[in-house]
């Protein structure tokens, strides 16, 4: 016998309100679970120190530990680093480096913070822990004069990557002198584990010289004020995470970086050139995003970005604001190791030459008004000056080592094509080059733009590019480049 509609009905209603209501009961206590009473009253094992490491570095994941009680030690220092080759800066840090110690820590965890100031330091500091709750994030209990040690303790109540900075009037100076880190609160039973991690912070520098120019140069705080940075840069200098000391993987292994913002103006688009981010922890919080090309960093924020590498090669890390990355300095690498995977990129299968715009070859705009003067330099200090203006200039095409990118462009490291004609090499810097050329044996078709510098620079970067690499070490003058400007630009090969 069929039961009447309306007790079917009921039965529908009672037993969904019955669902509901176990659902809703296992979210409060899911919520119970994750909220800052939950973690306050968490009972602490034991007592330890932490380990505090550099960056690109981090300390040891925290696993399954339990809660403890976590000494953390960090000295403030003071010291003159280098910006860029031949810039020095007086760096304000936590730790000795920029961006600061890497802290890591569980939730519930309780943290005995001592804060030293060395003697030798010239500045009253403080520290504001992102991760802290509490008046000033720490700030107001942990002014120290130098030569002094100031003491206090907080919970660990919201697992995330957290900013810490210095907020010592004034506040920006202090941050935008390098004083700036990361402290990661990893969730119960920590951070799913991966093959590598890195500890990456961009900030921007003030400087009272324009970029590159060489000497002690000061913070300069009108520009600070305005916004124009002449560095923006990943770990405190240009190149800290380039060349010898980029970053390293194997094909297959899974990379996590966090990565932060010091600021203390500028907000950073992060992106790894040739690669995709699996998991990205939105602003360093408990929600993540999937398949991410380019994720926003504000000021004084962070982001766990985490990546499976599946080809070989070096990838760029840039703020995808992307003059900051080519002319600033906000550009880092990771090598990669390993066998490659045709399927997933197959290198170049056909070369020819497209020149949408005509066979002409671009130029960089030029500069209007007086030339700058030139002063005599001696070799070393020719090279020196070269090398800088190569990071600027040349680095992206032809590589740190001068190795160039295999199909598009040239070496420049034992290349026969520049050591046979300096002044051919000194005519493709000033006019560009294009058609097809011959070097080391491999043919390259490509289009190089003239480019903007002036007859001291064009000598500067050239006689660091002959002296490197195994090139046959030819000097070259100002006074050289003059006369070859002089004379009538080259056609442009054709491209039929």
């Amino acid at each position: 016998m069929k039961q009447p509609f309306y007790f079917t009905n009921s039965c529908k209603v009672i037993a969904f309100a019955l669902i509901a209501s176990a659902s809703f009961l296992s979210c409060d206590k899911k919520d119970e679970k994750h909220n800052a009473e939950y973690y306050e009253n968490i009972t602490v094992e034991g007592q330890k120190e932490a380990e505090l490491t550099a960056p690109p570095f981090v300390p040891k994941p925290v696993g399954d530990r339990a809660a403890t009680k976590l000494v953390v030690n960090m000295e403030i220092k003071e010291i003159e680093g280098e910006m860029v080759d031949g810039v020095k800066y007086n760096y304000w840090t936590f730790g000795g480096s920029v961006p600061g110690s890497f802290i890591r820590t569980r939730v519930g965890d309780e943290v005995e913070f001592h804060l030293k100031n060395h003697p030798d330091n010239k500045m009253p500091h403080n520290i504001d822990l992102h991760a802290v709750t509490g008046p000033g994030g720490g700030a107001t209990s942990s002014l120290v004069a130098p030569g002094h040690e100031k003491v206090f303790n907080f919970k660990t109540l919201n697992p995330g990557l957290y900013v810490y900075h210095c907020a010592t009037a004034p506040v920006g100076m202090h941050i935008a002198n390098g004083m700036y880190g990361l402290i990661l609160v990893e969730p119960e039973g920590g951070l799913p584990p991966v093959d590598k991690e890195y500890y990456i912070m961009q900030g921007d520098f003030y400087t009272k010289g324009s970029y590159g120019e060489q000497g002690s140069q000061p913070f300069d705080m009108n520009k600070a004020i305005k916004e124009q940075p002449d560095y923006v840069v990943f770990n405190g200098k240009v190149g800290a995470v380039a060349g010898d000391n980029a970053i390293t993987a194997k094909v297959g292994e899974t990379v996590r970086i966090f990565i932060g913002n010091g600021g203390p103006n500028l907000v950073s688009s992060f992106h790894v050139i040739g690669e995709i981010f699996d998991k990205v922890h939105i602003e360093g919080g408990e929600k993540i995003n999937e398949n991410v090309q380019t994720t926003l960093i504000p000021s004084g924020g962070s982001a766990i970005v985490e990546f499976k590498v599946d080809v070989p090669g070096t990838f760029i890390l840039v703020d995808h604001s992307i003059f900051r990355a080519f002319n600033k300095g906000a550009l880092g690498m990771l090598k990669v190791e390993g066998v490659e995977n045709k399927k997933i990129y197959s290198g170049t299968t056909q070369e020819g030459i497209y020149l949408p715009e005509g066979g002409t070859i671009q130029n960089m705009p030029k500069e209007n008004g007086a030339a700058k003067s030139t002063t005599a330099k001696t070799v070393p200090e020719q090279i020196k000056s070269g090398k800088e203006l190569f990071g600027r200039t040349c680095f992206a095409c032809h590589q740190p080592e001068g190795q160039g990118v295999p199909n598009a462009f040239p070496p420049l490291a034992k290349s026969d094509f520049l050591n046979a004609n300096p002044d051919r090499a000194i005519g493709a810097v000033l006019h560009g080059l294009s058609g097809e050329i011959t070097v080391n044996g491999k043919k390259f078709n490509n289009v190089m733009t003239s480019q903007n510098l002036t007859d001291e620079e064009v000598a500067d970067v050239l006689t660091y590019v002959y002296n490197s690499w195994g090139n046959n070490k030819t000097v070259i003058t100002p006074a050289k480049v003059k006369a070859i400007r002089a004379k009538p630009a080259p056609k442009p090969v054709s491209a039929h």
